[in-house]
C-alpha cells in the first residue's frame, strides 16, 4: 500500500504510492504470495523493511488501520520509510554486539543501538522530524570500526573492493574471505564456490549474484534482501541469522 512500483523485470505492473496492490486481500495477505516470481513481481520477494511495517501499524499507530482510519493514512505512510531506516541501523548494530571481534566499540554501538531504539517508539511526529542522516552517520562510524576489526582479526591479507564494479565479473572459486566489499556491484557476478567467510557485504548489489556453492558463513552486515536477490543452491552457505531463499 505505502510504497511505489514501477513495471520492470521486478514488477509486472505500475503502483503509485498510496494505492493498494491489486492483490491485496481483504485480510491484508497476498493473493499471489505462492507465485510471485512466476507472475512477474520478483520485487516482492526481494524486499525486507526489517520489521518496520510491522512496528509502524502495531505500535506507531497502535493497530489502527490504514483502511478503518483514512485519516491517518497519509501520515503512516510518511512515517513508513523513517522507520524502515531506523530499523535496518538497529539490524546492524545487532550484529556488531553479537561479534567479539568488534568487542572494542560494543559500547558505542549499544549506546547507539538504546538511542535509536529510543526514537522508534517515538510519535509519528517525532519520527518525520528525525535527524535520519544524522543518526547513519553515526552508525555508519561504528560499522567501519568494527569492519576494520573484523578484518584485523583474520590472518594474512585480506582484498579491499569496497565501491568497487564488478557486475558480471566471473569470481569462481575465488578467495574473498574477510574482503570489504561494501557498497560493490556484484550484479550477475559469477561468485559460485567463493570463500565469502567474513567478508563485509553492507550495502553489495547482489542482484542475480551467482553464490551457488559460495560459503557466506560470517558474512559481515549481510541482509535477507540481499541474499533473496542472488542465486544460490542447497550448498550455499549463509549465516545462521538469516533464512534460504525458496527459489534456491
Amino acid at each position: 500500500m505505502a510504497l511505489p512500483f514501477a513495471a520492470s523485470a521486478d514488477f509486472a505492473v505500475d503502483k503509485p504510492a498510496g494505492r493498494p496492490c491489486a492483490n491485496l486481500l481483504p485480510d491484508y495477505g497476498c493473493g499471489i504470495h505462492s507465485g510471485l516470481r512466476d507472475k512477474g513481481f520478483r520485487g516482492c520477494t526481494v524486499f525486507d523493511c526489517f520489521g518496520a511495517g510491522q512496528k509502524v501499524s502495531q505500535h506507531t499507530f497502535e493497530g489502527r488501520s490504514w483502511r478503518a482510519d483514512r485519516a491517518t493514512a497519509r501520515l503512516m505512510f510518511e512515517v513508513f520509510p523513517v522507520m524502515r531506516q531506523l530499523q535496518e541501523f538497529l539490524w546492524y548494530l545487532t550484529e556488531v554486539l553479537e561479534r567479539s571481534e568488534a568487542r572494542p566499540v560494543h559500547d558505542d554501538a549499544r549506546r547507539a543501538l538504546e538511542e535509536v531504539e529510543a526514537l522508534t517508539l517515538a510519535t509519528p511526529e517525532a519520527l518525520l522530524k528525525a535527524d535520519v542522516p544524522g543518526v547513519r552517520g553515526e552508525v555508519n562510524g561504528i560499522l567501519l570500526r568494527a569492519g576494520d576489526l573484523v578484518r584485523s582479526a583474520l590472518p594474512g591479507r585480506v582484498r579491499n573492493h569496497r565501491g568497487a564494479d564488478l557486475v558480471g565479473a566471473r569470481l569462481r572459486n575465488a578467495g574473498l574471505r574477510g574482503a570489504n566489499l561494501r557498497g560493490a556491484y556484484l550484479i550477475a557476478a559469477d561468485l559460485s564456490g567463493a570463500d565469502l567467510r567474513d567478508a563485509e557485504l553492507i550495502g553489495a548489489d547482489l542482484r542475480d549474484t551467482d553464490l551457488t556453492g559460495a560459503d557466506l558463513t560470517g558474512a559481515l552486515f549481510l541482509t535477507q534482501a540481499q541474499v533473496n536477490a542472488a542465486r544460490g543452491d542447497a550448498a550455499t552457505r549463509i549465516p545462521a541469522t538469516l533464512t534460504r531463499p525458496a527459489h534456491w
